[in-house]
């Protein structure tokens, strides 16, 4: 089995994170990869319906973990304290991906692209002064933004296919 790859897609909070997200995922399974991917909550996930059989599972019967199996779906809620990192829940979690996507966990240690935003915020994330700015692979933005990393414009021609190679050639290889 080939080697599974991980990044993380960071910004601001409404820059369009999961959007690029979604479009990043859905040109790599274009490609024909198995991708899987880990949304970082800084809010606790809502865990069904109060009153539905699977709410009362986890809810009122304190189960550990809880299985919804229902026709082409599985979701399985846990109870477990947030003290991992984004590459301990691939490996625990997404066994077999080609590539995880993270969206967020900004001060781990994984390859980055950024989306900015100018009407969001007045400047990116990325600080080339910083110790972890090696870690930025792009910024992808709507302005005419100069860096010390790769940068791509919305407007640019291609602009996903290639933020897709450059995803793939700088993720970080977590293992066969």
């Amino acid at each position: 089995m080939a080697a599974t790859r991980i990044l993380s897609i960071v910004g601001r909070k409404d820059t369009g994170k999961t959007t690029l997200t979604v479009a990043l995922a859905a040109e790599y399974v274009r490609r024909g990869k198995r991708v899987m991917t880990i949304k970082h909550a800084s809010h606790p996930a809502n865990v069904d319906t109060p009153g539905t059989d699977s709410y009362r599972h986890f809810h009122e019967g304190r189960a550990e973990r809880t299985l919804i199996a229902s026709p082409d779906v599985r979701v399985l809620f846990e109870r477990s304290p947030d003290d991992q990192d984004p590459v301990t829940l691939a490996r625990r979690y997404l066994d077999g991906a080609d590539i995880v996507l993270v969206e967020g966990f900004t001060s781990s240690p994984l390859p980055k692209i950024e989306v900015f935003r100018t009407q969001v915020a007045k400047a990116p994330l990325f600080n080339g002064a910083s110790p972890t700015a090696d870690q930025w692979l792009a910024i992808v933005t709507d302005g005419d933004l100069q860096a010390d990393c790769r940068v791509l414009r919305f407007r640019d021609t291609m602009w996903l296919q290639l933020l897709a190679n450059i995803g793939w050639d700088g993720a970080r290889v977590i293992g066969p």
